[in-house]
């Protein structure tokens, strides 16, 4: 993209978004570990596994709002990249590849 397209806050913005997107991952990873650990006869409806749940969405809440407040940059990205004159990328080259070596086999 032509460097007068590009807005200097995409790098922090995309940044908190990668951050909080690795974030929200190892949140998901982690609850099946919590919830395997929870005393048995926890379940939903129960307050210990309720209790485990709303504490890890309470982990995930700041990571979410990351989201609701940064991730409008990647729609101004896009629209940014669509409306460029430039190419975004280089076309692809086409390298020709040799043909094997085949003599025609003949029966007599």
């Amino acid at each position: 993209m032509p460097t007068g397209a590009v807005q200097s806050h995409w790098v922090y913005r995309l940044g908190v978004l990668h951050t909080a997107l690795d974030r929200l991952d190892a949140l998901h990873e982690q609850w099946p570990l919590t919830r395997d650990s929870l005393p048995a006869g926890a379940r939903p409806g129960t307050p210990v596994f309720d209790d485990a749940l709303a504490e890890h969405h309470a982990e995930s809440w700041s990571y979410l709002d990351d989201w609701a407040t940064h991730g409008h940059v990647l729609q101004d990205i896009n629209s940014a990249a669509r409306h460029t004159s430039a190419p975004l990328a280089l076309p692809p080259t086409v390298t020709a590849v040799p043909a094997p070596d085949r003599s025609p086999s003949v029966r007599r």
